[in-house]
């Protein structure tokens, strides 16, 4: 692992990460063997999985910048992961010099990344805390000083919510972040699709690490945005969202931006 003591309080590095086996899988070096046994487990079940989680982040970027074009300047990015090059507050700032940028995660490499990252960056900063606590999140010191909830706020959900089980109530998660935003604000959204013959493979993968996994059908997260306007093309696949050239064509998951 390149540049990471491991020493940051809470860091288990027995345990394997969601967002460090992201990492890995985007071909980073912020990462444990345990992490990287796990995300090779993943890509035996799951073939060519860095090239979706590579689709994942070229989706981002796109429904970033479209977002950024319809003069939203304000991105909440929950379960963020390790800093990576295109970063969230790079690519809205392509197109809106001004935009503010809270990235938030509860794992401590991210968080110590992230802030290290970011120390001189007055628009930008990084909330050690967990999604699925609301309440915390939206309460942070960092979100009240960057983020001003009587304008409209982006509130990205990308590649996190299945990492959520149904008991978790995913869709009730993200309606409670919508319910705290303005109108005029968006969200960007993907999820893992259900692919019948890879999920019991890829839930065992996961099993072990610091989150569980639940692909879901198109309808099920299609839920999950009622109350929100989708922005055309609607849910779609990670290669279909206002496709550029070039895309990675998968079946792997289901993309979405939508406006309040």
């Amino acid at each position: 692992m390149t540049g990471w003591t491991g020493k940051a309080p809470g860091v288990d590095p027995g345990t394997p990460s969601v967002a460090r086996m992201y990492d890995y899988f985007l071909g980073g070096e912020d990462n444990f063997p345990v992490d990287r046994e796990a995300a090779e487990q993943v890509g035996r079940a799951l073939p060519g999985v860095a090239e979706v989680a590579r689709a994942n982040r070229m989706f981002l970027r796109r429904a970033v910048r479209h977002v950024a074009g319809r003069g939203v300047g304000q991105f909440l990015d929950l379960g963020a992961g390790l800093p990576t090059q295109g970063n969230v507050h790079e690519i809205a700032r392509s197109v809106n010099p001004d935009a503010r940028v809270v990235y938030v995660d509860n794992d401590p490499v991210v968080t110590s990344h992230g802030r290290a990252l970011l120390a001189r960056d007055e628009g930008a900063a990084v909330v050690q805390a967990d999604m699925r606590d609301p309440e915390s999140v939206l309460g942070a010191p960092e979100v009240a000083e960057l983020i001003d909830f009587d304008r409209p706020v982006c509130v990205l959900f990308v590649a996190v919510l299945h990492f959520l089980t149904d008991e978790e109530d995913p869709a009730g998660l993200l309606a409670r972040y919508r319910d705290a935003v303005p109108p005029g604000s968006h969200v960007i959204f993907s999820h893992a699709a259900i692919e019948e013959r890879r999920n019991a493979e890829v839930g065992d993968a996961y099993r072990s690490a610091s989150a569980p996994f639940t692909a879901r059908t198109r309808e099920q997260v299609s839920a999950f945005l009622d109350g929100l306007t989708l922005v055309e093309p609607g849910v779609v696949r990670l290669h279909e969202w206002h496709p550029e050239g070039g895309e990675y064509v998968t079946d792997a998951g289901w993309t979405a931006v939508a406006r309040k």
